[in-house]
């Protein structure tokens, strides 16, 4: 929001410089961006008029004009295309300084003396506009000083609104928070009812009334559209970022900018039948005021005629809506859209208006009348005309209801920490709009006006208090709170230990959006419902992610892209699931890993990852936890078939993992080497309680088999039936050799297995231990049809 500060004081002028000012608004919650001149330093610069333009005689380009000063006339060389008799414009005399340090002197162009300069805007600071000279308006008095007749002594002030403050996006609404901040009265203009001079009058029908729930239209019927928009109104919209166009569209903008309403003016001879206000028909086609052809989504609410659409609603007009240089008789719209229905949709279509902006935030919804009153006023004064009777269709029902909240004296203690003079809560709220009754001592009861959408609870007027108050002027006081010392499990690890060990194994840990695109989570995702947003920050982001997969196989190939050839990343965060009405958020912990297995080196060649090193990580992880897990085949979408494990823990499956599905590696542009894993944050956060265990004495002893079996058998089957023989005694199992061809029966294969016993009371002799391994082949035998390999 940008806004002229001598329009701002000419509704409130408190007794502070311009830097005050701006301080003030910004320690209230509206955060001044940028302060900047409205025009360059510049001096010595009056309204001249061209009184004669004769063509230079030796430069094509150049005109020799005589230019009355209000003094006198003087001679001007001038190579301005518009540079004509009767034109009035800023003349630099002699003398005179422009922005730059400029110094205007007499001089010689093309043998021909010019005494002074006619000026462009850009020249004076003014704005960039350089194509011709500046024109003034055909009543500016002559040698007037252009500084002062234009008020150039003034400033803009950028505000950096937040979503919630849709209130200030106005003068007017500015000008209240400064009235209540500085304790000075605003001056308003007056609400004016327009006397009605002509029974001419449109229907209106809304059909949507709970997307629109109050419509007022106005007939203004012989309207001159030759007439120029006022000096003083075109400079307000300049200073404020918005070009004049023509009188009726630059009444609505201003009425916009000082009160907060959107208005759109039609060229009532266009419309037929009546407006209508209703949602689009299926694949209905509009071209818009800025001519881009969309197709209308269902559910998008559009104004009509009885024959075509005619404006996006709460967005912008259609291009045969808007009204032109044949324009006679005007129909001008004032309405409300309810915020949650019209939010969003702006951007579905790549669309950012001034009206969209308002309307998605919340326009006063008691505003209507008075804005269309207000720019009524103002085109009968410009454009003439007579003015119809107002059209109203409004549904109380279906209009915001202003929140009642209760307000306690204690409250306020506990959150601004001291006794808050209770007549300053009255006169503060009360500055701001709100409806105050004091019910008794040290409680009030308030009625938000009607442009706060922000309020709903208590505390939102103790943050209105705090910041009218002043953040600067509460007293600092000491926080004094019962504190319980809460005992610390053993039994579980905080989230820091698993990323520093993560960190530590070469990881770097990544953030990415809970939102993601819906085409990439289609590639990840299983049966599990989707979460949709209403209000998506674009279409790319439109679902809440249910797996971590989908942001960091996009993470790895934003790296990837940028020549990153060895990745290891992890995320830590929830997921979120639709169970039916019900949604459920989960964490997770997600790992990434492409490219070399080791860093490169001058010891030999880098070999690339492959499934066991995922499997290592997640190995590492649930050693970490002290979980006792199985690893199993199976399938996850996304990840390839063949190359995909789950971890459960007895029935609970806690983790996947996998190297990443070819079709999918192709479509991210991914290398096929690329692996991903996610696991359940809950069950790798526990950890076993410590427990001291004494150190054998005796010595260990290691035994090595080799057995053949099908190849459908797992190397976890064969180690489960291990340990369940072998016992206490075996202290250490490993798989260190797997075999297939020559010598082994086809769609078999061989696992050699490295065994290692040792007794904590004695040592074991040879005896024993070929007890053991003898037990341990037949069950192997018995159990998964294993060979012993000779």
């Amino acid at each position: 929001m940008i806004i002229s500060e001598q329009w701002l004081r000419s509704w409130v002028s408190p007794e502070i410089d311009t830097e005050a000012l701006a301080h003030q608004l910004t320690m209230a919650g509206l955060e001044v961006d940028a302060i900047t001149p409205v025009a360059g330093e510049f001096s010595g610069v009056v309204v001249a008029e061209i009184v004669s333009a004769e063509q230079h005689p030796d430069a094509d380009k150049l005109r020799v004009c005589q230019v009355e000063t209000g003094d006198g006339q003087v001679q001007i060389v001038c190579g301005a295309p518009n540079a004509r008799v009767g034109l009035k414009a800023p003349l630099a005399k002699v003398g005179a300084r422009l922005p730059g340090d400029f110094k205007i002197k007499k001089a010689k162009l093309r043998g021909v003396e010019s005494q002074g300069m006619l000026c462009a805007q850009a020249e004076l600071g003014i704005s960039e506009e350089n194509a011709g000279l500046m024109e003034l308006a055909a009543d500016a008095p002559v040698g007037t000083d252009l500084r002062e007749y234009l008020h150039l002594d003034d400033r803009t002030l950028e505000l950096g609104l937040t979503p919630n403050r849709a209130d200030c996006l106005s003068v007017a609404g500015v000008a209240r928070d400064v009235g209540a901040i500085t304790g000075v009265n605003v001056v308003a203009n007056e609400s004016v009812t327009v006397g009605v001079t002509t029974d001419r009058a449109f229907p209106v029908v809304v059909e949507a009334i709970e997307k629109c729930p109050r419509y007022v239209g106005r007939v203004i019927s012989g309207v001159d559209m030759t007439r120029a928009t006022p000096l003083a109104m075109a400079e307000r919209l300049r200073r404020a970022g918005l070009r004049c166009i023509d009188p009726v569209v630059d009444v609505t903008n201003y009425v916009m900018l000082e009160l907060g309403q959107p208005l759109h003016a039609f060229d009532l001879d266009t419309l037929e039948g009546g407006i209508v206000v209703r949602d689009a028909k299926p694949a209905e086609q509009m071209t818009l005021l800025d001519g881009s052809e969309i197709t209308l989504e269902e559910g998008s609410l559009v104004i009509a005629d009885h024959n075509r659409a005619l404006a996006l609603a709460g967005i912008m007009g259609g291009e045969n809506s808007g009204v032109s240089a044949n324009t006679q008789n005007v129909f001008l719209e004032s309405a409300f859209f309810t915020p949650e229905l019209i939010a969003g949709r702006a951007r579905r279509y790549g669309l950012h208006t001034d009206a969209s902006h308002r309307y998605e935030r919340g326009v006063d919804w008691q505003l209507q009348q008075q804005a269309i009153e207000r720019a009524t006023e103002l085109l009968c004064q410009i454009v003439g005309g007579d003015a119809g009777p107002l059209v109203e269709v409004s549904s109380e029902a279906a209009l915001p209801e202003r929140a009642q909240i209760e307000l306690r004296a204690s409250r306020i203690r506990r959150i601004l920490g001291f006794d808050f003079p209770a007549d300053q809560v009255t006169t503060i709220l009360s500055a701001l709009g709100f409806e105050v009754t004091v019910v008794n001592d040290g409680l009030w009861r308030c009625v938000a006006p009607s442009w706060r959408f922000d309020m709903s609870q208590e505390d939102d007027l103790i943050e209105e208090l705090a910041r009218i108050y002043g953040y600067d002027n509460l007293p600092a006081t000491r926080i004094a709170a019962p504190l319980a010392m809460v005992a610390d499990t053993e039994c579980q690890r905080g989230l820091g230990t698993v990323r520093r060990q993560l960190v530590a194994r070469g990881f770097h840990e990544a953030i990415t959006f809970s939102f993601v695109a819906p085409e990439l989570q289609a590639m990840f995702r299983d049966s599990e419902s989707v979460i949709g947003l209403r209000n998506p920050i674009s279409a790319d982001l439109s679902e809440m992610r249910t797996s971590l997969l989908p942001g960091l196989a996009n993470a790895l190939a934003h790296n990837v892209k940028r020549q990153a050839a060895r990745l290891r990343l992890f995320e830590t965060g929830g997921t979120f699931v639709a169970d039916g009405e019900v949604y459920q958020q989960r964490q997770r912990l997600g790992l990434a890993m492409l490219g070399a297995r080791d860093s490169e080196n001058w010891t030999g060649e880098a070999e690339r990852i492959d499934f066991s090193d995922i499997k290592g990580e997640v190995e590492q992880i649930l050693a970490g936890a002290g979980i006792d897990a199985t690893f199993a085949a199976t399938t996850h979408p996304g990840l390839h078939p063949g190359q995909t494990a789950e971890v459960r823990t007895g029935e609970q499956r806690i983790a996947v993992l996998g190297a990443l599905h070819p079709t999918v590696a192709k479509a991210l542009d991914l290398p096929a080497s690329t692996y991903l894993a996610e696991l359940d944050l809950a069950a790798i956060l526990s950890a076993p309680v410590p427990a001291y265990q004494d150190i054998s004495r005796y010595p260990e002893s290691r035994r090595d088999i080799a057995v053949v079996l099908e190849e459908s058998v797992s190397a976890e089957q064969v180690l489960a039936q291990v340990r369940k023989v072998a016992g206490s005694v075996l202290v250490d199992l490993r798989v260190f050799d797997v075999y297939a061809g020559k010598g082994v029966e086809p769609g078999h294969k061989s696992l050699a297995l490295g065994l290692t016993f040792r007794d904590q009371a004695r040592t074991l002799d040879d005896s024993e231990i070929s007890d053991v391994i003898a037990q341990v082949v037949d069950s192997l035998t018995e159990n998964l049809g294993a060979q012993l390999r000779s």
